[in-house]
């Protein structure tokens, strides 16, 4: 009973490209075995068009199915493969008479690409927009200069760059172009959680648009920081006790801000999380330090000036608050009565 039932549900596919690094569509081989590689006639909701065949005849659960499946009506003939590449070759001339005739009408659009159907029943033209574009009078114009059934459509930037082709940041052929079958959705949010400036001359493709691969790692980004420290936690480290200021996933490590302002990078596994009473004064301690930024200058209260009670973070001298200042003259911190301070910052001490 089990394998009748399995049987109901199954049905037999052969996955088909129209285009390279095209969308993958299902047809039915009619009881029919094709292999990759080979060139079908098959009968789509645009008519009778030839294609590649990329999925070798498989079984498939029918519930897997988008849409219902159109026939394969036959193998392509070699002169029908004939006919496909002498029209192939048209298509440059194709699109050189379209920019002209688009230029006469003066529409504003621009022409991408150019594609005949196997045996030249179709013409397609592929063109970008910055909105939409009246062209009834141009399909007059190229029906009767082509003597065929003309189509226009109108394609969005990532549909562009996919088409054209080209190198993308990293030196290789764009992902769209040669892999990339549908777009997924790609956020701001991506760059962000993985950490990367957002600078759209750094995160945009050649098309503009956000870049394609910042999707690829960012579910591991995810899952790697629910295992590591967020930013604004307290840990112990070999240096003293501090505050997370940022976490880099890919080296396991994070920065972190010492009392003194001071910023040092360590790996997750040798910072230890205070705990209970320990853990709320350490939060005090690195909350209430205050002046220089650099170089941990605290704003003293009535006496001397100087760096703070964690000395001067810059010239790491070591310099108490009280009547004093920083001793070693590195940073410049004056001592006494006058209105010195740490050079680095020019935080003036209270007098």
């Amino acid at each position: 009973m089990v394998p009748a039932t399995l049987s109901e549900n199954v049905v037999v596919i052969t996955g088909i490209r129209f285009r390279p690094a095209g969308r993958i569509y299902y047809f039915d081989p009619q009881g029919q075995g094709y292999n990759t590689g080979q060139y079908v006639i098959v009968e789509t909701v645009r008519g009778v068009e030839a294609g590649r065949v990329v999925i070798a005849s498989k079984k498939m659960a029918e519930g897997d199915l988008s849409d219902p499946l159109k026939p394969i009506l036959r193998l392509a003939t070699e002169d029908e493969l004939r006919m496909m590449l002498s029209f192939k070759s048209k298509e440059k001339d194709a699109l050189v008479k379209c920019a002209e005739r688009v230029t006469q009408h003066a529409l504003p659009m621009k022409l991408v690409e150019a594609e005949y159907t196997f045996d030249g029943s179709r013409l397609t033209f592929y063109f970008t927009a910055d909105e939409r574009v009246d062209f009834r009078t141009l399909v007059r114009d190229l029906a009767s200069a082509f003597h065929t059934r003309i189509e226009l459509r109108q394609i969005g930037a990532r549909d562009q760059a996919k088409l054209q082709g080209g190198l993308g940041p990293c030196g290789k052929t764009l992902c769209c172009s040669s892999w990339i079958a549908d777009f997924g959705v790609i956020s701001i949010k991506m760059a962000k959680e993985q950490g990367l400036p957002l600078n759209p001359s750094k995160i945009s493709g050649v098309c503009g648009r956000l870049l394609c691969c910042l999707s690829y790692e960012n579910d591991n980004y995810i899952q790697a920081k629910q295992s590591m420290p967020h930013v604004g936690a307290l840990f112990n480290t070999p240096s003293g006790p501090g505050k997370v200021v940022s976490v880099n996933v890919p080296q396991e490590s994070v920065e972190v801000m010492l009392e003194s302002g001071v910023t040092i990078q360590l790996p997750v596994n040798q910072a230890k999380q205070p705990q209970g009473p320990v853990a709320q004064l350490v939060e005090q301690k690195v909350e209430s330090r205050g002046g220089c930024g650099s170089c941990g200058l605290n704003k003293s209260g009535g006496g001397g000036g100087g760096c703070g009670s964690g000395g001067c973070g810059s010239c790491s001298s070591g310099a108490k608050t009280g009547g004093g200042g920083c001793g070693s003259g590195s940073c410049g911190a004056k001592s006494g009565g006058g209105g010195g301070g740490c050079s680095t910052c020019g935080v003036k001490r209270n007098m």
